[in-house]
């Protein structure tokens, strides 16, 4: 007997996920035989609490197509809502909504938080006796998501274009700084990365020769403001001009935190940001140069901007959702596809599977080899490793009238077959 298909989204997006998206729908109607529907929660899990399920086999051909090239979650939504254990409630509802729209295979595209409610709703549904194949799709551009072996996955996908745009804003900022920096010497910059640094270390790809006078803070380098500000000098003694690119978790006291849903801190909403404590810093201390320094916040921009996507970073998200239907349907319950790399100096992605119960939760942080001694920059290794997935050329984006034309599907929910319900969560709004 043939089952429906469920595929979510959760956690912050990545210019690829709804390649990943497209893969997943893409399989799964090439799967006939054993998907009858297919259907995406609206908003991620909060969708399936609420029962807001999306018809996808009803959607344009086009649309579905255009996903490859849409950046961010908005064609299904995304959310940051945390499933706990004690939320007993929520995981009855999730079953609930399973077993009444036939559903038997449930895809869940997000991080590491999302692997591991994953990773319950499986074996949940097997203590409950429900037919359910339950498989995860890696989703972060924070890139630290496994282990430092790098064993349980090579990389995920979004961190390849997330790095390809840090290569390209360095290469433009160090236009503006060589002609400014006779009245802005110093140009500091805010890269994502809550405690891994492999979003700044990506900055390096833009000058893999190195001949910016450029200085890397990543969280793994533990250097301070009095620091980072003698090492700025030096450099300015050296060079008269100066790049700095912290990560937004580089510790510089009270940011006046604000939280997600994850309980994770949300630097875009705190009250002040740690790029703009370090130019106050700077420009208060004084510096052996002329001039201000000033400071740039990409924020979200950096993982939601289709046109810097690398072709690699989309064809593999596109790969690994399409690899996780295959999982599912062959190797059943409690897998993440994954993206590991084949030995040999040439670069090639080898897409295999690793239990959920294994990525659930996992921190991966810059290993320390791929450091320099004194924390400011990255080893050649590192570059090695990361130049390959920023890819060649530019993605195949889709204009109509001179603008760009993402996907958009017809947001009409399916019929609902049971009461409504508040989300455990929203109770205490």
């Amino acid at each position: 007997m043939k089952k429906n298909a469920l595929v979510a989204q959760s956690g912050g997006p990545s210019p690829v996920i709804n390649a990943s998206l497209q893969g997943v729908i893409d399989a799964c109607l090439s799967h006939n035989n054993h998907i009858e529907n297919i259907y995406a929660a609206w908003h991620g899990i909060e969708g399936v609490l609420t029962e807001e399920l999306i018809d996808i086999n009803s959607q344009s051909r086009q649309e579905i197509e255009l996903l490859r090239y849409t950046p961010a979650a908005g064609a299904i939504g995304t959310c940051r809502y945390k499933l706990k254990e004690n939320q007993t409630e929520d995981f009855e509802r999730i079953i609930e909504v399973i077993k009444a729209h036939n559903i038997g295979y449930f895809f869940y595209i997000g991080g590491n938080d999302s692997m591991d409610t994953a990773a319950k709703v499986s074996m949940l549904a097997a203590e409950k006796g429900v037919e359910l194949v339950v498989a995860g799709v890696p989703k972060t551009i924070d890139n630290d998501i496994g282990d430092e072996e790098f064993t349980i996955i090579d990389h995920t996908p979004g961190y390849g274009s997330a790095a390809r745009y840090w290569a390209y804003l360095v290469q433009n900022v160090n236009e503006e700084n060589r002609g400014m920096n006779v009245s802005e010497c110093v140009s500091v910059l805010q890269a994502m990365g809550r405690k891994s640094g492999f979003i700044t270390a990506a900055s390096r790809l833009g000058d893999p020769n190195r001949e910016i006078p450029l200085q890397l803070y990543m969280a793994e380098s533990h250097h301070s403001l009095e620091s980072l500000a003698d090492n700025v000098s030096c450099q300015l003694r050296r060079t008269g001009r100066c790049i700095v690119v912290v990560n937004e978790g580089f510790d510089v006291g009270n940011l006046g935190e604000a939280y997600d849903g994850f309980g994770h801190i949300e630097y875009g909403a705190s009250e002040i940001s740690a790029a703009q404590v370090v130019v106050n810093y700077l420009n208060k201390v004084g510096l052996p140069a002329r001039g201000q320094v000033t400071g740039q916040l990409p924020g979200v921009i950096q993982r939601s901007v289709s046109i810097h996507a690398s072709k690699v970073d989309i064809d593999e998200a596109y790969q690994v959702g399409k690899k996780a239907v295959h999982i599912a349907i062959n190797e059943g319950t409690g897998w993440m596809a994954t993206i590991l790399r084949a030995p040999g100096n040439s670069y090639k992605a080898v897409f295999d599977k690793v239990p959920l119960e294994v990525v659930a939760n996992s921190v991966r942080y810059m290993p320390s080899n791929w450091i320099t001694k004194d924390g400011l920059d990255v080893t050649d290794d590192f570059i090695r490793y990361a130049m390959p997935l920023i890819g060649d050329g530019w993605p195949d984006i889709k204009i109509e009238n001179g603008i760009q034309r993402f996907a958009r599907f017809d947001i009409k929910f399916i019929d609902k077959k049971l009461p409504d319900y508040l989300p455990v969560m929203f109770r205490y709004l």
